[in-house]
C-alpha cells in the first residue's frame, strides 16, 4: 500500500503536467495510454509523472490484464485536504484576531 508523504505531495502537484494528471484521475481511473491521449505529453512522460505521483502517495495502480490502471489514492488526497483545512483555519483565526484588534482600537 502506498503511503502519503506531505512535502512530496505538494511538490508533486507543483508540476503542471502532474496536476493535469491528478485532475484527469479525479474524473475516473485511467491507464497510461488514456492519460497520454488527453494530455499534451508523451506516454513515457506520463509514466514518469505517475511514478512521481505514486511515490508521493497521491496515486495507486492496479494491474488489469496487460495494462496498469491508475487512480487517486484516497489516503493521500485526504491528507492534502486536511492540510488545506488546517491552513484555512489558521488564516481565518488570524483574520479574526486582526478584526478584533481593530474593533478594540475603534472603541
Amino acid at each position: 500500500m502506498a503511503t502519503y508523504r506531505a512535502s512530496e505531495g505538494w511538490e508533486a502537484l507543483g508540476d503542471p503536467s502532474r496536476l493535469a494528471i491528478v485532475q484527469c484521475l479525479a474524473d475516473r481511473p485511467r491507464a497510461v495510454g488514456e492519460l497520454a491521449a488527453e494530455l499534451p505529453i508523451s506516454r513515457p512522460a506520463v509514466s514518469q509523472h505517475l511514478k512521481v505521483l505514486k511515490g508521493a502517495g497521491l496515486v495507486t495502480d492496479q494491474a488489469v490484464g496487460t495494462r496498469r490502471v491508475y487512480r487517486l489514492n484516497p489516503v493521500g488526497m485526504a491528507a492534502l485536504r486536511d492540510q488545506l483545512e488546517t491552513f484555512w483555519s489558521r488564516a481565518l483565526e488570524g483574520y479574526q484576531d486582526v478584526a478584533e484588534q481593530r474593533d478594540e482600537e475603534d472603541s
